[in-house]
């Protein structure tokens, strides 16, 4: 303040001068205060939005009125090219993006637009396999009579072939027992697992296994090797030598698709923390895509329908057990608590 004016004040101009300085002073140090708290709120508020977007299994954008990326999860950094391919113009969308399936939804509030891109990939599997699983199931409704009626002919002329000619009903027989096996892989699959435990001795399982080679139309000269260990389990006995049946059929199909010198099959089990654990190894073909090893009707074998392995993992998941598959060396195992 000019000095010439505040000399021409007297006292009381002064003090009231002084008395306005001093609130001015404290009203800066409230708004300053109202500033602090404000800021406070608004980061508390940020942070709070930030950790619900974070949550949401969706990835989520927020665009401004010129449609540029103001907020966005770690669910949709992880797709950085997804928002390109989505019609802002459509509230609702459904799209396929590297071979997943999203449900979009679109929402604009006060010139921002909210994008959200779920990922509905299980359900669609999951729809998918329901409609095949129906279809098979009645295919396999329709198969069974005749193949019955096959399979009863079938012995009959095994029965009154001359000699020479038997192994050639044998094949036959073979061929319908396969044809067998698919129906009722099918129709289990379809209606669902259920167990029926019972104590029985592991080395049970080793008849399992020799039944299911002998049953088996192979042409490679194959070393097996099967090793159990005596020990009681408490498990459905059929359903886990359909699983063992499973693993040994593609351990027999990986060989004969190969040209591996001295073919070779092993399956052992082994005991460890109230645990057995029992592996199918074998040196044929390696897996070309390991990510559909367990997908239903999905198969990377010359022949086969791509249910045995799907429904072995539900049979060993009904046991409160795990069925896996290790690249190296090849095989496929599964764990089940003893009791």
């Amino acid at each position: 303040m000019n000095e010439s004016i505040l000399k021409s004040l007297d006292s009381n101009e002064k003090e009231t001068l002084q008395k306005g300085l001093e609130s001015l002073i404290e009203q800066t140090y409230v708004i300053e205060n109202e500033y602090k708290t404000l800021n406070e709120n608004y980061n508390s508020l940020r942070a709070m939005v930030d950790e619900i977007i974070e949550v949401l299994p969706s990835a989520l954008w927020i665009l401004d009125k010129e449609k540029n990326i103001i907020l966005q999860n770690q669910e949709a950094l992880k797709n950085p090219k997804l928002l390109s391919i989505i019609s802002l113009d459509k509230i609702r969308d459904e799209l396929e993006f590297e071979g997943r399936f999203y449900a979009v939804k679109i929402i604009a509030h006060n010139e921002k637009t909210i994008v959200s891109a779920t990922d509905i990939s299980d359900e669609k599997r999951n729809e998918r396999l329901a409609s095949m699983g129906s279809v098979a199931a009645h295919l396999a409704h329709e198969i069974r009579n005749p193949i019955g009626s096959i399979s009863l002919l079938a012995s009959t002329l095994f029965a009154r072939s001359e000699l020479k000619n038997k192994h050639i009903v044998l094949e036959i027989q073979k061929a319908i027992a396969r044809v067998e096996r698919i129906v009722n892989s099918t129709l289990l699959f379809t209606k669902g697992v259920h167990i029926n435990a019972l104590n029985f001795n592991l080395l049970e399982l080793k008849e399992e296994c020799e039944s299911a080679i002998n049953s088996y139309n192979f042409t490679s000269q194959i070393d097996f090797e099967i090793s159990f260990l005596d020990k009681q389990i408490c498990a459905d006995k059929a359903l886990l030598g359909l699983v063992l049946q499973n693993l040994i059929y593609n351990a027999i199909d990986a060989i004969e698709e190969s040209e591996c010198e001295k073919p070779m099959i092993k399956i052992l089990a082994s005991y460890d923390n109230e645990k057995i654990c029992i592996r199918v190894y074998d040196n044929g073909c390696e897996i070309k895509d390991e990510k559909l090893v367990f997908e239903a009707f999905k198969t990377t074998k010359l022949k086969g329908n791509g249910l045995g392995l799907s429904l072995s993992k539900e049979i060993i998941n009904a046991h409160k057990g795990e069925l896996s598959f290790q690249s190296d060396p090849k095989n496929f195992y599964f764990t089940l608590p003893l009791v």
